[in-house]
């Protein structure tokens, strides 16, 4: 069965950190370009970071820049995101998801071949 699973969301004050995995099964995640996206209530979903199949090459949405890392453990099959500094806003279910349609970078969600079933992030104090 091909699929993503994340992990590592729940509930951080604000200033903290959290650290999301995205692993794959069924196939090898290291060939996908692998973008992480974001819901909060009420809003559209929006690309915040994403890793290249091509070259690694990494991109962030101008809102985390500078705060979240994204990367790869290939032996594990598995795109991290590092969050830190989290902020009330950053508040929002996170997907992880990953395409075949392109080897570059990529934050359109119609685009992508696979999805995970999400994790919740909550920055309160």
């Amino acid at each position: 069965q091909l699929q993503l699973v994340e992990s590592g969301g729940g509930l951080v004050q604000p200033g903290g950190s959290l650290r999301l995995s995205c692993a794959a099964s069924g196939f090898t995640l290291a060939d996908y370009t692998v973008t992480w996206f974001r819901q909060a209530p009420g809003k559209e979903r929006e690309g915040v970071s994403c890793i290249s199949s091509r070259d690694g090459s990494v991109y962030y949405a101008d809102f985390v820049k500078g705060r979240f890392t994204i990367s790869r453990d290939n032996a594990k099959n598995t795109v991290h995101l590092q969050m830190n500094s989290l902020k009330p806003e950053d508040t929002a279910v996170y997907y992880c998801a990953a395409t075949m349609k392109t080897r570059g970078l990529i934050t359109i969600a119609h685009m992508m071949d696979y999805w995970g079933q999400g994790t919740q992030v909550t920055v309160s104090s």
